[in-house]
C-alpha cells in the first residue's frame, strides 16, 4: 500500500506510524488463522476439508455450544481431529448466566452479563466442564468469567489441571485496553479475544502491554456489531503479533447451543468461515508479503 501512502504524503495527510511487533509464535509465526463457532466434529471435518481445498492452514477451531453440549464420542471426535491436524480444539466452558433463569440478562443494560457464572453452583458446573474436556484430551478452553479465569489458572498451578492447558479469554470477557489486558494475563490467561471494534493503534497498545497472542476478529457475528475489516489485517498483523486472525460471517444465524436441528446451518457456515480465512490470507500476503505465517 505504499504508493497510496505516498499520494496521500504529498497531499499533506500524516503517514500511518506504529513500530512492528517483536513477538512472535513458537515457531517463528507472526499470525495464525482461527475458525470461530465449530459447532461439532462433523463442521470441523468441514473447515477441514475446505482448508484443504482452499490451501491454508488453520490453527485453531473454536466453538460456543459450550463443552457441556457435546457428548462423550463427540467431544472426544473433535480432539482426535486436533490432534491428527495439529489444529487447537478451543470449547466454551459450561453453562452461562443467559441460558440461567435470572431476568437481570434479558434487560437491555444487563446483557453484559450474559456469559458470567451465576453464583456458587454455576462457577462449580464451569470447572465440572472444564475437568471432563481435560479428561477426554481437551487441552484448550473459552472462559468468559474472570472468576473462573483465576479458579482454572491456580487450578493447572497445583497440580489439579494440565500446565499445558489454554485458558482463552473469550470475546464476551472485554479486552479494551492495555491495563486489562494486563490484569488477565497476570491472573493466568494464555490468549486474548479483542473487541470486534478496537482501532489497529489500539490493538497496537494492547501488544505493548503484554506477550499473550491476541485474537483479533477480521469479520465478525452481527450480535457483536459484525465489522469487516480485511484491508486492517495487514497492519493487525505487523503491529500485534502473534495473533490469532478469526473469521465468521455476517448475516448468519444464531447457533448457539447448537444440535442436529442446526446440522446444515453449522456446516454451511463453518465452510464459508474457511473461504472468508482465504479472503484474509490473500490480503495480508498481498500487502505485507515478507509476513511469517499463517
Amino acid at each position: 500500500m505504499d504508493a497510496t501512502r505516498n499520494v496521500l504524503t504529498t497531499l499533506g495527510l500524516p503517514p500511518a506510524t506504529g513500530e512492528p511487533s517483536p513477538h512472535r509464535f513458537d515457531d517463528g509465526a507472526q499470525y495464525r488463522v482461527e475458525i470461530p463457532s465449530v459447532e461439532g466434529p462433523e463442521a470441523f471435518e468441514a473447515v477441514l476439508e475446505e482448508a484443504d481445498r482452499r490451501g491454508i492452514r488453520i490453527r485453531r477451531i473454536s466453538q460456543g455450544s459450550g463443552i457441556m453440549m457435546l457428548t462423550d464420542a463427540e467431544l472426544t471426535r473433535m480432539v482426535d481431529l486436533g490432534r491428527d491436524n495439529d489444529v487447537e480444539v478451543c470449547l466454551f466452558t459450561g453453562p452461562r448466566a443467559a441460558w440461567d433463569t435470572g431476568v437481570q440478562v434479558t434487560a437491555p443494560s444487563g446483557r453484559v452479563m450474559g456469559a458470567s457464572l451465576r453464583g456458587t453452583d454455576q462457577l462449580v458446573y464451569g470447572v465440572e466442564d472444564v475437568r471432563r474436556g481435560c479428561d477426554l484430551g481437551l487441552r484448550s478452553v473459552l472462559v468468559a468469567d474472570l472468576g473462573q479465569l483465576w479458579v482454572l489458572a491456580r487450578m493447572k498451578a497445583a497440580g489439579a489441571l494440565p500446565a499445558d492447558l489454554v485458558l482463552k479469554v473469550s470475546v464476551s470477557l472485554p479486552v479494551a485496553n492495555p491495563a486489562t489486558a494486563r490484569v488477565l494475563t497476570d491472573l493466568g490467561a494464555s490468549t486474548l479475544n479483542l473487541p470486534v471494534d478496537l482501532a489497529v493503534a489500539d490493538i497496537a497498545a494492547i501488544r505493548a502491554a503484554v506477550t499473550a497472542p491476541l485474537d483479533v476478529y477480521i469479520e465478525g457475528a452481527d450480535d457483536f456489531g459484525a465489522p469487516v475489516r480485511y484491508y486492517d489485517l495487514p497492519a493487525i498483523v505487523r503491529l500485534a503479533a502473534p495473533v490469532y486472525a478469526k473469521f465468521t460471517v455476517r448475516n448468519a444465524p444464531g447457533i448457539y447451543p447448537s444440535g442436529g436441528h442446526l446440522r446444515r446451518v453449522a456446516v454451511d457456515t463453518a465452510r464459508e468461515r474457511v473461504r472468508r480465512a482465504a479472503i484474509g490470507v490473500a490480503m495480508v500476503r498481498r500487502y505485507y508479503p515478507e509476513v511469517i505465517g499463517p
